[in-house]
């Protein structure tokens, strides 16, 4: 691929990595093991990206957080708020009309 294209796929990404975020955090998780999950599901991201985007979205009161200091290493959970699985329904109810609409594009084209 060429840097052209690496940057559309990078903006496209962009956005499924806060929905996917909003969706796996229904559950609590912690950074790292959310890394992981994503990486294990196909959303390739980096722990520069992801740390900045999980303090945003909970700034923004998408995502409620507290420490578990139970283990030797205290780990931040994270659990996607009330507002936050009301947004990650409305961006699920418009990707899949979007992934529709591209579908249909697509055989179009066919």
């Amino acid at each position: 691929m060429n840097e052209v294209t690496d940057t559309h796929l990078q903006e496209l990404r962009r956005g499924t990595v806060v929905l996917a975020c909003l969706q796996l955090l229904r559950a609590p998780g912690y950074g790292y093991g959310l890394l992981e999950q994503l990486e294990r599901l196909g959303f390739t991201t980096d722990a520069n990206t992801l740390y900045p985007l999980l303090r945003r979205l909970e700034k923004q009161g998408f995502l409620t957080s507290e420490w578990n200091t139970d283990e030797a290493r205290p780990r931040k959970f994270y659990r996607t708020s009330t507002e936050g699985a009301a947004l990650a329904d409305t961006l699920t109810t418009e990707w899949v009309a979007l992934t529709q609409a591209i579908a249909a594009l697509t055989e179009e084209e066919n």
